[in-house]
């Protein structure tokens, strides 16, 4: 098909400018980010709306419908992509990348939202005319004209096998999860097809946004001032946002006295804070600080018991946002660059550490849905030795009768047991905890000694914990 901007016109037709629709421009600015710089949505996303709102184009319900657009239709990206396949003549990887995104964008519109089929189409193909030029435009006009023939139930029918035939490609089609994940997932999980369906089903809703009080600093009180505010399920420090908003306007946000933090990433420091130590509990470590939630909440819980926290980030830039994050801590802490496998402490000199590793991040797939598309099994073994080398620092890092906490936020069995169960063989002086107890009323927990969180249990992300005590 045609490059060219314009397509011929008919004679004595005049020639009508494409109206730019700032909600679907910056949608479409936001997926482009993602595709070709391997952005994230919700780190490209605010500062988009905010420049939108400065310029006056955007309100609220604005700011709102494009971050449905975008949100939605990364979640759906793959379901939306098997759509488009059975609406064109050619193989996806033929269709240029913007079209792409112009078609999925139009596809969420008509299958995932409810605006008018009529509505979707048009504002979707007056976009492909600002953005790729009539030629284009046409071609956009015939795919989603296509798609609009059916709801999202009936083009399910069609694309998705029968699930007694292939359960797991059934699955990863309907709930737009790749079939490696989904399978992981299931691994991880166990039981039948409802509880998986729940998981896969709660990783494609929109996540509240939750807050931290971090304590010493901000009280839960102030934060339940603000609109549609209530209590966390499970953290005592957390505040829900039941209807999203800007935290970044928040005061205590702005003076960091309160962050932004999933209440799973809370319960992880608190679990670590909570379990009984033997002897002295004065330095505790962050061996995986960036960037900087959980280190926030371990310094100001050091701070109460007159602790110290040391923070260690590889990455100059994230220890840059960890060293941000404890500003203002009323205790004192220290923030260095180092690599954690190759630490610059002794070993022994800590009666706590947080050890978050690196992971694939498939329990922040609510938060990060473009990142099931991206990921990929292999990335499985490039994460393997780093995560095992992390958790071993942290062990020869702790002294005897002190506790390490081994966490990720991946529900990933080679990145949770499996590396805890081959450290561990290392390390006969070490014994896992029972981790459960200190996660108060937080039910669904499992067997033990190890917990894994679950979006459709918990509401909260997949966040894995092993809580492992030096005992010789």
């Amino acid at each position: 098909m045609s490059d060219t901007s314009r397509g011929p016109r008919k004679p004595g037709k005049p020639y009508r400018r494409p109206q730019k629709d700032p909600v679907r421009m910056l949608a479409f600015e936001a997926l482009r980010a993602v595709d070709e710089r391997d952005a994230y949505a919700n780190l490209v996303l605010p500062p988009l709306l905010r420049k939108a709102r400065e310029k006056g184009d955007f309100d609220g319900r604005d700011a709102a419908l494009a971050t449905e657009l975008v949100y939605g239709t990364l979640r759906r990206q793959g379901t939306y992509d098997a759509v488009i396949a059975a609406c064109v003549d050619r193989p996806l990887r033929e269709v240029d990348p913007p079209v792409l995104d112009v078609l999925s964008l139009g596809a969420h519109q008509l299958l995932g939202t409810r605006i008018p089929s009529h509505a979707a189409v048009s504002a979707s193909v007056e976009l492909a005319r600002v953005v790729l030029g009539d030629g284009r435009a046409k071609f956009v006009n015939a795919v989603l004209r296509k798609i609009a023939q059916h709801d999202l139930d009936s083009w399910l029918e069609q694309i998705a096998p029968p699930y007694d035939d292939d359960p797991e490609e059934h699955l990863a089609v309907v709930h737009a999860h790749p079939r490696w994940v989904v399978s992981a997932l299931w691994d991880s999980l166990g039981g039948g097809r409802a509880g998986i369906e729940d998981l896969l089903e709660a990783d494609n809703e929109r996540p509240e946004v939750t807050l931290v009080a971090r304590p010493g600093r901000a009280g839960t009180e102030e934060l339940l001032t603000e609109e549609a505010a209530v209590p966390g399920r499970w953290s005592p420090y957390a505040v829900r946002l039941t209807e999203g908003g800007e935290p970044g306007a928040i005061q205590a946000v702005k003076d960091g006295r309160a962050g932004v933090q999933d209440e799973g990433s809370q319960l992880v420091a608190l679990a670590l804070a909570n379990v009984p130590v033997e002897g002295r509990d004065e330095r505790w470590l962050d061996g995986c600080a960036g960037p900087g939630g959980k280190a926030a909440l371990l310094a100001a819980l050091a701070a109460e018991r007159g602790a110290t926290l040391l923070a260690s980030e590889k990455q100059p830039h994230r220890a840059g946002l960890v060293a941000k994050a404890l500003a203002g801590n009323p205790g004192p802490y220290q923030v260095i660059t180092a690599d954690g496998t190759r630490p610059p402490w002794r070993p022994g000199a800590f009666d706590r550490v947080l050890m978050d590793v690196p992971c694939t991040g498939l329990g922040a797939l609510r938060r990060r849905p473009e990142a099931r598309w991206r990921r990929r099994p292999d990335d499985l073994d490039a994460f393997a030795p780093l995560q095992r080398g992390l958790l071993r620092t942290a062990l020869e890092s702790v002294r005897v009768g002190g506790v390490v906490g081994y966490a990720t936020c991946s529900p990933h069995l080679a990145e949770t047991r499996a590396v805890v169960a081959d450290v561990l063989k290392q390390f006969p002086d070490a014994d896992l905890i029972d981790a459960r107890p200190f996660l108060p009323g937080v039910p669904a927990l499992g067997d033990g000694p190890d917990v894994q969180l679950w979006p459709h249990l918990h509401g909260t992300d997949a966040m894995y914990l092993a809580l492992i005590r030096r005992t010789a």
